[in-house]
C-alpha cells in the first residue's frame, strides 16, 4: 500500500496520535494547481513512454496500473483473482479497449483517479502507525493493565483451556491502542507472536488457572512481543469511523438526497412489481422508510458505533512512483 502524497502528521501523544494521517490534502493540492499537475503528468508520461512515440502501449501502462493498485492497498498483480479484476478495470479506464493511450487521455484518467482517492481519504483518513513496542511496554506498566486484562480473560471461553491458548486469545484482544499490531496478520503471527510464545514453558501450572498466573505469564509474553517489535517494527494502516446518525440527519435535511431515496424506492417498487400500490401504497412505503431512518438516527445519536480496521503494510511506504511525493 503506497501512502505518499496525502499526509498530514501529528506528533503529540501516544498510540494513534503519533501516526501520519493520510487525508488526501497533498493530492488535492497537486491536482488543483494546473501548471504543477501538467508538469507532473509530463514527467510521469515521459518515464512510462519507453519507445518515445508519444503514446503509451499496454505494456508501458503496466507500471502505472501497478502503482495505482499499490496506492489502493491491493496485493501484487497476479496474486489474487479479486484484485486482478480491479487491476483490469484500472487498465480499461485508461485504454477503453484501445491498444494505446495519448498523453491527454492519460492525464484525464489519472486526474479522475487521484481526485477519487483524495475524496475517499478526506472522508475516511488513514493513519499510518509505526508500532515498535514502546506503547505496549507502557500499557503493561500502566495502572490499567491488570483490570483490563482481568476483564479480557473473563470473556475468553476457549475449548482448549491451556495457558498457551488463553495467552494467544488474549493477545488477539489487544489493539493498536495498546501498541499491538493485528495478531491475525500472518506475518505478525509468524515473526512476532509465535517467537514470543516459544521460549515460555507454557504448560498448565495449575488447573484451573489462577488469575495471578494468567497475568504473570501474559505479561512475560507481552514483554517479548515488545522486544520483537523493537527489533522489527510493524507498519499498520489504521482507519476508524464513528456512526452517530449525523449522515442520516444530513440526508433528511437535503431535499436533493431525499429525492435520490425516492428514486431508489420507485425502482424497488418496479422491480417487485408493486408499483400498482395494491400491497403497500408507494407514498406510505416512503413514509415508513423515512421513519425508520429517523429511528436509526436517534439510536445512533444516543449510542454511537465505532468501527475500525487495521492492516499491516508489507512494502515500503514509498513504493508508488506514480503518486505525488509528500511535501511534509
Amino acid at each position: 500500500m503506497a501512502t505518499s502524497g496525502c499526509s498530514a502528521q501529528t506528533k503529540s501523544g501516544a498510540g494513534k496520535d503519533k501516526g501520519e494521517v493520510l487525508d488526501g490534502s497533498d493530492i488535492m493540492e497537486l491536482v488543483e494547481n494546473k501548471d504543477v499537475f501538467t508538469n507532473f503528468v509530463d514527467h510521469k508520461f515521459q518515464e512510462l513512454d519507453r519507445d518515445k512515440d508519444g503514446k503509451l502501449s499496454l505494456k508501458e501502462l503496466q507500471p502505472a496500473v501497478a502503482d495505482i493498485g499499490a496506492a489502493l492497498g491491493l496485493p501484487a498483480q497476479g496474486t489474487s483473482p479479486d484484485s486482478d479484476h480491479i487491476y483490469s478495470e484500472v487498465l480499461n479506464e485508461f485504454t477503453h479497449g484501445t491498444q494505446q493511450v495519448s498523453k491527454t487521455g492519460f492525464k484525464e484518467v489519472l486526474l479522475d483517479i487521484l481526485i477519487g482517492m483524495a475524496t475517499g481519504l478526506k472522508r475516511d483518513p488513514i493513519v499510518i502507525l509505526r508500532i515498535d513496542g514502546e506503547d505496549l511496554i507502557e500499557f503493561i506498566n500502566s495502572p490499567s493493565f491488570e483490570p483490563e486484562m482481568v476483564s479480557i480473560f473473563s470473556q475468553i471461553q476457549p475449548t482448549d483451556r491451556s495457558l498457551r491458548n488463553y495467552i494467544t486469545r488474549a493477545l488477539e484482544q489487544l489493539t493498536v491502542d495498546h501498541g499491538m499490531p493485528p495478531s491475525s496478520d500472518s506475518w505478525v503471527l509468524s515473526n512476532i507472536v509465535e517467537p514470543a510464545l516459544q521460549p515460555c514453558a507454557i504448560n498448565d501450572h495449575e488447573n484451573p488457572l489462577s488469575q495471578e498466573t494468567l497475568l504473570q505469564e501474559f505479561k512475560k509474553v507481552v514483554q517479548r512481543v515488545a522486544q520483537h517489535l523493537k527489533e522489527q517494527p510493524v507498519i499498520v494502516a489504521h482507519t476508524e469511523n464513528t456512526f452517530d446518525g449525523s449522515s442520516i440527519k444530513r440526508l433528511q435535511s437535503n431535499k436533493f438526497e431525499l429525492d435520490k431515496v425516492d428514486r431508489v424506492v420507485n425502482e424497488v417498487f418496479t422491480m417487485v412489481k408493486a408499483d400498482d400500490g395494491k400491497a403497500v401504497p408507494e407514498e406510505e412505503f416512503k413514509k415508513i422508510v423515512t421513519e425508520i431512518l429517523g429511528c436509526i438516527m436517534l439510536q445512533l445519536e444516543g449510542n454511537p458505533i465505532s468501527v475500525s480496521s487495521n492492516s499491516v503494510i508489507h512494502e515500503p511506504l514509498t513504493s508508488s512512483t506514480l503518486l505525488p511525493s509528500s511535501s511534509s
